[in-house]
C-alpha cells in the first residue's frame, strides 16, 4: 500500500514538473504570440502586398535552405543536451564543422531557388541578405534554444525566443517609421538582417552552455547516418510546408502571393502553443518511448491540437470580420478570407506533430520517406488547385486549402502510426534515435 502511495507520489511530482515546464514554454510562446503579431503587422503594411508576397517566400526559403546548413548535427547535439550535457562541448564543435562544411551546398541551391523562382522579381541582394538572416541569425538562435531547452532550460529559451521576436519586431518598426518606400525590399532585408543577426549573437553570448569545445572525429561518424536522416526530414518538411508559398508565386504572381502569404502567416501563430508542446512530447518520447501506444491517448492528443489550433484560428478570423483594419490597411485585404481556411492550422499542425512523433521515436528515415510523399502530394494538389487562381475569384481557391491539408493530414497520420507500430513489433535492439545517441 505505501509503495503504491509512493508511486502515486512520484507521479504527481513528476507531472507538476511537466506542467511547469510546459507553462515556462508557454510563456516563451505567448510572448512571442504578441511580438510575431506586431511584426507581422508592421512589415504587412510598410511593404506592398506584393513586396510582402516576395519577402516571405524569400524568407520561407531560407528557413528550407536554413536546414541544409549543419547537415542535421543539431539533431545529435540536442540528443546529448537531453541526456549527456557534458557532451556538449564536443557536439558543438561537431555542428560548428558541419555548418563551414555545408555552406558551398546552401549558395548552390539558394542561388537555384533564385534563379527558378525570384529572377525577374526580386533583385539579388535583398533576396541573399533574406536568406542570410534566416541561415545564419534566427537558425543560430533555435540551436541556442534547442540546447537549452534539451538541458531543462526551458524559462531561458522562451526569454531567448521573447527577445529574437522582439528585436524582428523593433526592426519592423523602425522600417516602418523611417519613410521608406513600400517597394524597398533592399532596405527592409538589411533590417531584417540585422536584426536577426544581432538576437542571435546576444543569444551566443548570454544563453549557449560554457564548455570546451572538444574535437571528436569518431563520435560525429557514428552520428553522421542518424545527422543525415535528420536534415533530409527537415528539408522535406520545411520544403513542404514552405512550398505552397513559392508555387503560388510562380503561379499567381507577387500579389496573390502576398495575400497567401498572410493567410498563412496567421495560420502559423496558432502553431506556437502546439510547438511548445511538441518540444515537450519529444523529450517525454525520448525517455518514455511507450508514451503513446494506446489509441485512445493517440487520438485525445491529436483531437486537443486540432481543437486549440481551430479555436485560435476562429477567435482571430471573428476578430477581423469585426475589425478588418485592426491589422493594418493591407492586412484588411485578407481579413474576410480569414474563415475561410478554419481548418488549414489543424490539418497542418498535426502534420508537424506526427512527423515530431517519428523524430522521438528514432525513425529519422522513414520520417523522410514520409515527408517526400507529403511534399510530392502537396506539389499536386496545389498544382491543381491554384491553376487559373489569377483569373478567379479568391474565395473559391482558398476555400479548397481545406482540403488540400486534409488529405495531407490523412495520408501522414496513415503512414506515421503504421510505422510506429510496425517498429514497437521489432526487436528493442538500439534504434537509430535517442538509445543509440544515449550510448556516446
Amino acid at each position: 500500500m505505501r509503495g503504491a502511495i509512493r508511486g502515486l507520489a512520484r507521479m504527481g511530482h513528476a507531472n507538476l514538473h511537466l506542467l511547469r515546464d510546459y507553462t515556462k514554454l508557454i510563456g516563451g510562446s505567448a510572448g512571442r504570440l504578441v511580438l510575431s503579431l506586431l511584426y507581422f503587422t508592421a512589415v504587412a503594411n510598410a511593404l506592398s502586398i506584393a513586396g510582402f508576397g516576395l519577402f516571405a517566400t524569400a524568407s520561407g526559403t531560407g528557413i528550407v535552405l536554413s536546414r541544409i546548413a549543419g547537415f542535421g548535427f543539431v539533431s545529435p547535439l540536442y540528443r546529448a543536451a537531453t541526456r549527456k550535457p557534458h557532451l556538449i562541448g564536443a557536439y558543438t564543435a561537431g555542428y560548428l564543422a558541419a555548418l563551414l562544411a555545408s555552406m558551398p551546398v546552401v549558395a548552390l541551391v539558394a542561388l537555384g531557388f533564385y534563379g527558378l523562382v525570384f529572377e525577374g522579381d526580386m533583385g539579388l541582394l535583398p533576396f541573399a541578405l533574406v536568406v542570410a538572416a534566416e541561415i545564419i541569425g534566427w537558425r543560430s538562435l533555435e540551436v541556442v534554444c534547442i540546447v537549452n531547452n534539451g538541458m531543462g532550460r526551458f524559462g531561458r529559451a522562451s526569454v531567448l525566443v521573447i527577445v529574437g521576436s522582439a528585436a524582428k519586431a523593433l526592426a519592423a518598426l523602425l522600417f516602418a517609421h523611417a519613410g521608406l518606400a513600400q517597394t524597398d525590399l533592399l532596405s527592409w532585408s538589411v533590417f531584417y538582417f540585422a536584426a536577426n543577426a544581432g538576437s542571435a549573437l546576444l543569444g551566443i553570448v548570454l544563453f549557449y552552455p560554457r564548455q570546451r569545445l572538444r574535437w571528436r572525429p569518431a563520435l560525429y561518424l557514428r552520428r553522421l547516418g542518424d545527422s543525415l536522416a535528420v536534415a533530409g526530414a527537415e528539408i522535406l518538411f520545411y520544403l513542404q510546408s514552405e512550398m505552397d508559398k513559392l508555387l503560388v508565386l510562380s503561379l499567381g504572381g507577387p500579389a496573390i502571393a502576398g495575400i497567401y502569404a498572410m493567410l498563412m502567416r496567421l495560420i502559423d501563430l496558432t502553431a506556437l502553443p502546439v510547438r511548445s508542446f511538441n518540444m515537450m512530447i519529444v523529450q517525454k518520447l525520448i525517455r518514455t518511448p511507450g508514451l503513446l501506444q494506446s489509441w485512445r491517448r493517440r487520438w485525445m492528443t491529436e483531437g486537443g491540437i486540432a481543437l486549440v489550433s481551430v479555436a485560435g484560428m476562429g477567435v482571430l478570423g471573428l476578430i477581423l470580420a469585426v475589425a478588418p483594419t485592426l491589422l493594418g490597411r493591407n492586412v484588411a485585404d485578407a481579413a474576410p478570407l480569414v474563415l475561410l481556411v478554419l481548418l488549414v492550422p489543424a490539418f497542418r499542425n498535426l502534420v508537424e506533430y506526427q512527423s515530431e512523433l517519428l523524430y522521438a521515436r528514432g525513425r529519422t528515415g522513414m520520417r523522410a520517406a514520409i515527408l517526400a510523399l507529403l511534399g510530392l502530394l502537396k506539389a499536386g494538389f496545389l498544382t491543381l488547385l491554384l491553376q487559373g487562381a489569377a483569373t478567379t475569384p479568391d474565395d473559391q481557391w482558398i476555400l479548397g486549402l481545406n482540403g488540400v491539408f486534409a488529405a495531407l493530414w490523412i495520408a501522414s497520420a496513415g503512414a506515421t502510426y503504421i510505422a510506429l507500430d510496425w517498429r514497437s513489433r521489432l526487436p528493442r535492439d538500439g534504434p537509430s534515435g535517442a538509445p543509440d545517441i544515449a550510448a556516446a
